[in-house]
């Protein structure tokens, strides 16, 4: 599996440090965001291989963020990975139908979330 740039928006701090230390021993390369206003900016602004989206964040939520990233055509295949813990029957469908390509419920499952990279680093 390639090393990625993976960009991860996340507001839970410890969250973040347990995906960092996930994702660097992984071999790839992270960069955190707190909210999801930041997240499209960031995402708009860099070259990112796949993008990590906690559905439940401050100033913008999850579902808004993967929309506005969405809309622009440059970026309609970036693969999105929702991470929430809403697990409720239809929350799946709800995050894919903001435009998001996969889902994990929390606790992130790192089996799941290995091979969902896994899948997304062979593009």
């Amino acid at each position: 599996m390639r090393s990625l740039n993976i960009l991860v928006a996340d507001d839970n701090d410890d969250g973040k440090i347990i995906l960092e230390r996930f994702l660097k021993r992984a071999g790839h390369a992270p960069t955190f965001v707190s909210d999801g206003k930041a997240c499209v900016e960031k995402a708009l602004a860099g070259d990112f291989d796949v993008l990590l989206l906690d559905m439940n964040m401050p100033v913008l939520t999850g579902w808004d963020a993967a929309q506005q990233i969405r809309v622009r055509k440059t970026y309609s295949e970036l693969p999105i990975i929702a991470f929430t813990a809403y697990a409720m029957q239809g929350d799946r469908e709800k995050c894919l139908d903001a435009g998001c390509s996969d889902y994990l419920s929390k606790p992130i499952n790192f089996a799941e979330l290995s091979a969902l990279l896994a899948k997304y680093s062979d593009r």
